[in-house]
């Protein structure tokens, strides 16, 4: 049975703490064994998500300190284990392992797992957004196929990028609930104060909005002055976000929390989880708070939010970059909640589509 194993080969920079390399952990995890052997080749073996790691995980360090100069490594690594499936993500090892495609074994096929909403990330996010088009553009059509987190993506990738349809795979985020809710229920409550308790969580960068959260904070502590964020993550703009929280005198209503190994149970007990993201491709992390069983309120951001809050119409959506529209709506879920004691009536969402099994079987088809 071992013998008819296909192998596959999973490449990302790290398995630091962001939503990309949580899926790739959660898949290293729960992938069938009696399917597939499992290889994980990153630049260098540390980050958050390597303690989720099975054992039976062969890792592989490929020694560089950046991805531009890991593509003799990529193939070195790909002719010796002669993989059935290379799959990368992260859009810098997506570029190169599609270059490095003409130098692989005929046989490989190479998947890419793009994370961004393309389009705006390009132009919003990098230094030289023109080069990075002409590499979508010319590139991503040579993968065996490129998968992608949302609808909003595929239309993004064919009509921004001209990405062949027939290459491209939707497949969301996979959400493991039995773990989310259990790990949610575990310990005491995170908040000490009379709240309201907000939570938000994500990458500190444009793109998830946390500067516009901020500037909506003042218009809530207005009306409750005991309301205090929880910030949970880790990047670059933190230090800038800080500094925005000191000059708009949100010192005592703003909690940077950092990285969470289980921030489920900040969404199980907040009176309120806010994603105020510019444009997300599919927020992973609404998905795992509406699982949690906490209320969202989330910008109606180009990406997949819509295609969430079709599975829970009790989420809120207001206009992206719209400070007074978020400070609005965190108010009137607020109001709610604490008219009802903290323990407002809420059908449960059907989140069926990201669940863990239902994506595994998707993987396990396109493997």
């Amino acid at each position: 049975m071992a013998s008819e194993r296909k192998k596959v080969l999973f490449l990302t920079p790290s398995l630091a703490g962001g939503g990309a390399e949580r899926v790739f952990s959660t898949l290293l995890q729960h992938l069938d064994r009696n399917c597939f052997e499992l290889h994980l080749g990153v630049l260098q073996a540390k980050g958050e998500y390597f303690k989720d790691l099975a054992d039976d995980v062969v890792v592989h360090e490929l020694g560089v300190p950046r991805v531009r100069y890991a593509l003799l490594s990529i193939v070195r690594l790909v002719w010796t284990l002669r993989p059935h499936t290379v799959m990368s993500t992260l859009r810098h090892m997506n570029v190169l392992l599609v270059l490095s495609k003409p130098f692989l074994p005929r046989d490989t096929r190479v998947v890419i797992r793009e994370t961004a909403f393309a389009s705006l990330t390009l132009k919003n996010e990098t230094d030289h957004p023109r080069f990075w088009s002409w590499m979508y553009r010319h590139l991503y059509q040579y993968a065996n196929h490129v998968i992608v987190l949302s609808d909003a993506m595929v239309r993004d990738l064919v009509e921004n990028f001209r990405v062949p349809r027939k290459k491209i795979v939707r497949i969301y985020n996979p959400v493991d609930s039995r773990r989310v809710r259990e790990s949610a229920e575990l310990g005491a409550s995170p908040y000490s104060g009379p709240g309201p308790n907000l939570v938000a969580a994500g990458r500190f960068s444009r793109e998830k909005g946390f500067d516009i959260l901020l500037s909506a904070l003042p218009a809530v502590v207005g009306r409750f002055p005991s309301a205090r964020l929880f910030m949970l993550g880790q990047g670059s703009l933190r230090d800038r976000l800080v500094s925005q929280a000191h000059a708009l005198g949100l010192d005592g209503a703003v909690d940077l929390v950092g990285f969470q190994h289980n921030p489920w149970r900040y969404f199980r007990h907040a009176d309120l989880f806010v994603l105020p993201s510019r444009y997300d491709a599919l927020p992973n992390v609404l998905i795992e708070a509406l699982t949690a069983g906490a209320f969202a309120v989330a910008t109606d951001c180009p990406g997949g939010v819509r295609e969430i809050q079709a599975c829970d119409p009790t989420m809120v959506l207001v206009p992206p970059e719209d400070p007074d529209a978020l400070s609005a709506a965190i108010i009137s879920a607020c109001d709610k909640s604490m008219s009802a004691n903290g323990c407002p009536e809420r059908p449960a969402p059907n989140l069926g589509r990201f669940d863990l099994q239902q994506i595994l079987a998707e993987y396990c088809k396109l493997f």
